[in-house]
């Protein structure tokens, strides 16, 4: 299967992405295999983290147009016929929820970048946390450069994540940028080299996992919730959050073991 999920016994998950011979390209099967992989991993009280890959030379390139076009097109065909919402399992909201665009999500996702990210890479890499990436990864919103749209959210997240100028930067001038450019505008943490790419990116997930799962995710949620809202509305996302949290056997713990000068035993309720 060119979409793999591997998870170990350190509550990480690892999705790759496995089509080297098109770049890392998917089509309308690999798009429902992938937004499986994120819901799997959303649904699993026992997955923490996850660590997003391409397998290869390249991150994700987006769509294989050679064949994704025709194939959506079918679907939506056979859709307006009003007999069917599905083919092969495949839906067209599979394109979207694969990218993470819109989609609840509230665990914390790293993206090791190992090559090209762009089109649907560059719409997926916004809805990741952490972005690990070699020192010959590349970036790019080139779809206005095919006369194209990036409509899988990355005209919407990249003005909130990075500063405005860098941000239409990328979405204007539609170029490829090296990685070196995406760490000096805060598009990227950290660039590492080839051979040490998965490893740094568990490394993180590792860091990450040593806090306690409810309240990591629930920091993601304050946060991600709270960009959408005035700031008053955020407070109160935030309380209810922080009401959960405290009331959860993790809240329990982590004072106790702090106390008894010992490491925690997280169990995420």
């Amino acid at each position: 299967m060119p979409i793999h999920y591997e998870k170990n016994d350190e509550h990480v998950v690892l999705i790759s992405i496995d089509r080297p011979e098109v770049k890392n390209a998917l089509d309308m099967y690999h798009f429902r295999d992938l937004a499986a992989a994120w819901r799997r991993f959303g649904e699993d009280e026992d997955a923490w983290s996850a660590i997003v890959t391409g397998v290869g030379q390249n991150f994700m390139s987006g769509a294989d147009l050679k064949t994704y076009i025709p194939q959506i097109t079918e679907l939506q065909k056979e859709i307006a016929k009003g007999e069917v919402t599905e083919i092969d399992g495949c839906k067209l909201s599979d394109g979207t929820y694969a990218v993470l665009r819109n989609v609840k999500l509230y665990k914390p996702v790293i993206a090791a970048v190992n090559g090209p990210c762009v089109a649907g890479g560059m719409e997926m890499l916004g809805g990741v946390d952490i972005r690990i990436a070699t020192r010959n990864a590349s970036f790019g919103v080139m779809e206005p450069k095919r006369g194209l749209f990036a409509g899988g959210g990355t005209t919407v997240r990249l003005p909130r994540q990075l500063a405005f100028p860098a941000a239409m930067e990328f979405l204007l001038t539609a170029e490829r940028f090296p990685a070196e450019r995406a760490l000096e505008v805060g598009l990227v943490n950290e660039i590492v080299e080839e051979g040490e790419l998965l490893d740094k990116a568990y490394d993180w997930a590792q860091r990450i996992n040593a806090n306690a799962p409810l309240a990591v995710q629930a920091t993601k949620e304050s946060v991600l919730r709270g960009l959408g809202l005035p700031l008053k509305e955020a407070y109160k996302v935030e309380s209810e959050l922080a009401r959960h949290v405290f009331q959860s056997e993790d809240a329990k713990e982590g004072p106790k073991a702090f106390a008894e000068k010992r490491a925690p035993q997280w169990r995420g309720k």
